[in-house]
Order: C-alpha cells, then sequence, then structure tokens
C-alpha cells in the first residue's frame, strides 16, 4: 500500500484483539483451514506445488460438511487447503525428484501420479493455545494469501486469452501481478479511508459505485462522459469478483452487483453512478469493512509506512502530545481520543495538565485551544480550582470564563474587552483551521461580532497570530454586506501595522 496516497489518516476504534480472533476464527475460509489442518495426516496426498490431489477433494469437502452434489464445493475445500498450507497450518512433502528428474518417491509407484504427504503443522496448535495475537497473525497470513488470489484475472479473462495451443498469452491478458496487486491495495486503502473518515464507525456500508468511481474518476472531473463511465461500470464488475473473494475470509461484508441490473445496464449503455435512489444504489453492489477488516488493512498499511492511527494509542502521553496529534483530527475522532486520554486520570490534574498544553502562539495555537475546550467539557465541578487559575491568563482566560459561566459558576470576573476581542480571532481561527469555510461559519462570525458596537474599530489592533487572516475570512463570509466591509478595511488596518 502507498504511504504517499494517504500520509495521514483519521483514527480508528478498533475492537480488542480478543474479540478480532474470535472474529478471525469465525471468519468463513479460515475455520475451513483449520479444519482440513486437523484432518491432514499421513493419507493425505499432496502434489508438486502442496495442492491437495484431485481425487482427495470429494473427502475434504465432505469433511467441511459442503454438499457433494454442489459443483463449487472441490473448489471451496481446495481453496481452504491452500489457505491451511500458506499460513503453516499445514506442513507438506512435495514428490521428490529422482536420479533422471522426474518427479517420484514419497509413496508414489511406478506408472502413478507422483504425489507428496502433508501432516498438521506446528503452528496448529497456537489455533487453541496460542494468543490472540498469534491467532491474528495467523489470520493475517490467510489474509495474504486470499489477496493473491484475488488479484489474479477472472476465469473468463483466462480463457479469452488462451492460444491456439491452449497456453495463457499474457501478453495479450495484460496482466502485470504487481500491477494488480497494487490496484487492489489501493481499493483497500480507499475503502480504509472512506469507513473512518465517515463517522470513525464500521456501521455505513459503501455502495460499489462510489468505491469504483473514487479509483477511475478524476478529481475535480464535473459530470463524468459515457467512457469514464465505462470505466466505473469496468471497475465495478472487477471489485465485485475480488469481493466476493474477500468476503469469506472476514474482511468485508458484501453484498454483490444484482446481476438481472447489470445485464439491464449492459442494455441501455453505461450508467456507473447515475442512480437515482438508495435501492438502486444497493442493487449495484455495497460493501463494508469489518472490525477484523479494519484491523487487517490498517495492519497492511503500517507495513507500507502509512501512518494509520487508532484510538487510544495517546492515552499514555502527555497533553501536549494528546492536543497536538488531535488538532488535526476530526472532531468525531477527537472526541474519542481525548475520552480515551482522560479515563483513569486524576481529573484536576488532567485538565491542569490540559491548560498547559494549550498555550502558545504559534500557528496550532487555536486549534489546540478548541481541542483543549471539547476535554473541559467532559469535566466536572472537580475540573473548577485548576480553571479558575488560568482567568488572569491573556490566552486562557476567555476559555476559562466560557467554561465556568457554562458551569453556573459564581463570582466570575467579566473580561477584558480586549479579551473578549483576543477569544473571537482565537474561535473563528480554530473553526478555519478546523474545517475550513464552512456553511455554519458565517452564523458564528454573525452571532460573535452582534454584541459589540465598534467591534472593528477595535479588533484590528489585537496581538494574534491569525488577527489577519480572521478579519479576511470575515469580509468574504459575513452575511451582512455592510459589516463584511468593514472587516476588509479593519484586515487592511491589521496588515499595515504589520512590520
Amino acid at each position: 500500500m502507498s504511504a504517499e496516497s494517504h500520509p495521514t489518516l483519521p483514527p480508528v476504534r478498533l475492537h480488542s484483539d480478543a474479540e478480532l480472533a474470535r472474529d478471525a476464527l469465525g471468519a468463513p475460509l479460515f475455520a475451513r483451514a483449520v479444519r482440513l489442518a486437523r484432518w491432514a495426516g499421513p493419507g493425505t496426498r499432496v502434489g508438486v506445488g502442496g495442492e491437495l490431489a484431485t481425487e482427495q477433494l470429494p473427502g475434504a469437502a465432505a469433511h467441511l460438511g459442503l454438499d457433494a452434489d454442489d459443483e463449487d464445493a472441490p473448489g471451496c475445500a481446495s481453496q481452504a487447503w491452500r489457505v491451511a498450507v500458506d499460513t503453516g497450518l499445514v506442513d507438506v512433502t512435495e514428490p521428490e525428484e529422482d536420479a533422471n528428474g522426474d518427479a517420484g518417491g514419497a509413496g508414489g509407484e511406478v506408472g502413478e501420479e507422483p504425489y507428496g504427504t502433508a501432516a498438521p503443522g506446528e503452528d496448529l496448535a497456537l489455533v487453541t493455545g496460542g494468543t490472540p495475537g498469534d491467532v491474528l497473525a495467523l489470520w493475517r497470513a490467510a489474509l495474504e494469501a486470499v489477496l493473491a488470489d484475488a488479484a489474479v484475472p477472472d476465469l473468463e479473462d483466462l480463457v479469452d486469452a488462451l492460444d491456439a495451443g491452449g497456453e495463457i498469452d499474457f501478453d495479450r491478458l495484460d496482466w502485470n501481478p504487481g500491477r494488480e496487486a497494487d490496484v487492489l491495495d489501493a481499493v483497500l486503502a480507499n475503502l480504509y479511508l472512506l469507513t473512518v473518515s465517515a463517522t470513525g464507525g464500521m456501521d455505513r456500508p459503501i455502495p460499489l459505485p462510489v468505491l469504483a468511481a473514487s479509483m477511475v474518476v478524476p478529481d475535480g472531473m464535473g459530470e463524468p462522459s459515457d467512457a469514464v463511465l465505462e470505466q466505473v461500470s469496468d471497475a465495478m464488475m472487477r471489485l465485485d469478483d475480488q469481493f466476493r473473494q474477500l468476503e469469506p475470509i472476514g474482511l468485508v461484508e458484501f453484498r454483490p452487483v444484482d446481476e438481472e441490473l447489470m445485464a439491464q445496464a449492459d442494455e441501455d449503455g453505461p450508467r456507473g453512478g447515475r442512480e437515482d435512489d438508495d435501492e438502486d444504489v444497493s442493487r449495484y453492489g455495497m460493501v463494508r469493512l469489518t472490525p477484523l477488516g479494519l484491523y487487517g488493512i490498517r495492519a497492511r498499511m503500517l507495513e507500507a509506512g502509512v501512518e494509520a492511527p487508532a484510538v487510544g494509542e495517546l492515552a499514555g502521553k502527555g497533553a501536549d502530545a494528546l492536543l497536538d496529534v488531535v488538532a488535526s483530527y476530526p472532531e468525531h475522532a477527537a472526541q474519542a481520543e481525548i475520552e480515551q486520554w482522560m479515563a483513569g486520570r486524576d481529573l484536576p490534574d488532567a485538565v491542569a495538565e490540559l491548560l498547559a498544553a494549550a498555550r502558545g502562539d504559534d500557528e496550532g495555537g487555536p486549534l489546540r485551544r478548541l481541542r483543549c475546550q471539547q476535554a473541559l467539557a467532559l469535566a466536572g465541578p472537580e475540573a473548577e480550582p485548576a480553571v479558575r487559575s488560568v482567568l488572569d491568563d491573556a490566552e486562557l482566560g476567555g476559555l476559562a470564563r466560557v467554561w465556568l459561566a457554562e458551569h453556573g459558576v459564581a463570582d466570575v470576573p467579566p473580561p477584558a474587552p480586549e479579551m473578549v476581542f483576543w477569544l473571537t480571532v482565537d474561535t473563528i481561527a480554530a473553526q478555519l483551521a478546523a474545517d475550513g469555510e464552512t456553511e455554519e461559519l458565517p452564523l458564528l462570525m454573525e452571532t460573535l461580532t452582534a454584541h459589540h458596537a465598534g467591534f472593528f474599530d477595535q479588533v484590528w489592533r489585537v496581538e494574534h497570530p491569525s488577527t489577519v487572516q480572521v478579519l479576511e475570512a470575515m469580509g468574504r463570509l459575513h452575511p451582512d454586506r455592510k459589516t463584511a466591509k468593514e472587516a476588509r478595511k479593519a484586515a487592511f488596518k491589521a496588515r499595515s501595522r504589520r512590520p
């Protein structure tokens, strides 16, 4: 997975290792691999590549409880066996070569197909006797095997690429294993990003057209052309095939594309995401990373050098590290991380540490104070002494008064006008840094300036690093045209007094 594509991601809330290990053991494909590993013994025959001998597939399928009349049963058994071998749940002894270079031995007789043998591997004991981390390591090895299979072209493409001699023409197939693996990695990275960016939760499935479009449609493109929609449709069908393969390992929950709908789309021409309602979107396929899938994709990202934080990683760090990191998080993610950080700490000490870390006239100061205010919202009356202690602080005094007023505390001295103006600039600067120029920001600006006569005659003198930036934003966004003009004049004065 490319570290350049998503250098820093929003944090994800992961389930515990014990919960994830239970999910791994319950994943159908992994569970089948474990069962076949226990089934393997002296009479188990394998081919040159460690694959289960053809004549043994019906017995393996029967051991897995698969329907003997199901034409897919041997394939399911074969796939489970490959996963068992690739993860070390099974040890295989492949056929040996004789002096003439022919495969033989390991039980093969003259005139028979050579075969090797298999036995349960040492790692099989970890399934019941290992730690949750051991189980997850086995599952991740199984995941890698399945991802490798999913990057292989589908059967129809392979058949189309056969030459006259029945061999695959790889030039005609246009298949590059490395490129295919990279594309699948990018798809999973986008799915991860869409999942953790939504609300940090895992409950909302992603429509397949949305995921396909994120890989195909160029940024900034308006209405896609029919050619681009055709590419989206092709990408959807490739993803449909791949997610069908990834669901049994527990990576995703997947609702496949409605084949009747796709047949209709072929007749009507490319649609690729022009669906008019939720029902149509869902019929084009829906995919959702499971909690186990979030864990697995994040682990692969970390190995690739992508910074993919998880909620709770900052719990043991100081307040300065907490506020610096969560400053760049979406509000819901910052809230989750702050809650984890405050849990188990002595509240008055935690509040005092947060307030100290929130100081600073650097560019990141406003956002640190916004996140500090978010953290203080979790504090009860026992935080009052620590909050009162900063009432005279030029940077924190306004924030402290807001908190005390919200908690109905008496005897709070009114702020000096300079502090009110400074807090206004700091608040708007924090909102600009957190979310940019949102639809709600003009209302906030109007609220903060409505009750201060001569506000712009004074605010341009505020010694805050973001004064000019805030006034320029107010000049663009304030809903009242006259007030916006006053903001632009004040911004000019503020710029002129800068050295």
